[in-house]
């Protein structure tokens, strides 16, 4: 005699034994979870500073629910956009409180990009073999800063027209390709109805799915080469700790921070309107949101095609650093000129923001 298994059981030790429904669908190794999920993190990580990755992407979501929530009620037209933002400000229920969330959560987006970036930066986790992952983050930063421009230019205010008459002037002096650049930025010669309709389908679109793709590459590199020990004199940084539930329960945490800290923002300084998009009455005095105060300031300072031709530069430096510090230490091997130069260029930045805010 023997005993025949059917498709979807397995043997035991009181005969057949049915598989469960999801066992059966969903085949997931149980020692391959468990092993991810105790995989052990450095010790560094424990400190908020060392650990910041996981903060954007909260932030990020917390950006992509407001927004879809929004996009329900605003309309994407020069005639309407202003009223929709309103009529969402004013009288959709919880709609102030919503757009509050979505702006602060950029501003606070934008500051932890800027801050992982200067953590990795300063502790050279950007070396070889993770120069991919840096430049993946680069790519981020470069995309919410755009994510946050087209995000005020939506709301058709007079920062949103004339900010936008800006960004078009500054495309257009790019060497070669600004004249092409420019008209497909704008839709046209010049800022129009195809603009408004341009920066909405890139804020909820083109920015999201390629920000998307890109958290992933970069989250996926993060995954394949492991977290970067840095080097460290605590004897608590040395060591590691499993991924769950310490290093769950410590990002568990951060996020609680972060929410009561968005809402404490939202409630306290809630978004609010300014003056609608006039195209025949440019203000005398305008500013775009802190964090273009720099490039503001460096145009004033320079002039249109000096300051994007500088401005150009400069981020690709940024986003090719890792391999132009590999060659500095090729010719002077232990150098740590990238932490004066950081310095300078950090200084700088502040520099050129503070001007601008205080002028």
């Amino acid at each position: 005699m023997h005993t025949t298994n059917h498709a979807g059981s397995e043997p035991g030790a009181a005969g057949t034994v049915k598989k469960g429904f999801f066992a059966e669908r969903l085949p997931i190794r149980s020692e391959g979870l468990v092993e991810g999920l105790n995989e052990p993190i450095p010790g560094h990580l424990k400190r908020w500073w060392f650990a910041l990755g996981g903060t954007p992407l909260y932030l990020f979501l917390v950006q992509v629910t407001t927004g879809i929530l929004l996009t329900f009620y605003y309309v994407p037209s020069p005639d309407r956009a202003y009223d929709s933002v309103k009529r969402i400000t004013e009288e959709v229920t919880f709609g102030w409180w919503i757009r509050s969330m979505h702006r602060w959560s950029s501003h606070l987006m934008i500051a932890s990009v800027i801050l992982h970036v200067m953590r990795v930066y300063f502790t050279g986790t950007y070396r070889k073999p993770r120069e991919f992952t840096w430049m993946a983050g680069v790519a981020i930063l470069g995309i919410t800063l755009f994510f946050g421009f087209t995000g005020y230019s939506l709301v058709y205010e007079q920062l949103s027209y004339w900010g936008a008459t800006v960004a078009g002037n500054l495309t257009a002096a790019t060497p070669l390709i600004g004249k092409y650049l420019a008209s497909l930025l704008r839709g046209g010669d010049n800022i129009s109805d195809n603009t408004l309709t341009r920066f909405f389908v890139l804020h909820i679109g083109i920015l999201p799915t390629a920000l998307f793709l890109i958290l992933c590459s970069h989250i996926f590199l993060v995954r394949l080469h492991g977290v970067a020990q840095v080097d460290s004199k605590r004897a608590a940084d040395r060591k590691s700790f499993p991924f769950f539930p310490d290093h769950m329960l410590t990002e568990c945490l951060v996020f609680l921070t972060i929410t009561i800290v968005l809402n404490t923002l939202a409630c306290a300084f809630p978004a609010g309107l300014a003056e609608r998009a006039d195209p025949l009455n440019p203000p005398m005095h305008i500013k775009p949101e802190w964090y273009f105060f720099f490039t503001f300031r460096w145009l004033k300072l320079t002039g249109l095609e000096t300051a994007v031709v500088t401005t150009g530069m400069a981020g690709a430096v940024l986003f090719f650093w890792p391999f132009i510090d590999a060659a500095i230490r090729r010719k002077r091997p232990n150098s740590e000129i990238s932490i004066f130069l950081g310095i300078i260029g950090f200084a700088t930045l502040i520099a050129l923001t503070i001007w601008e805010a205080i002028a």
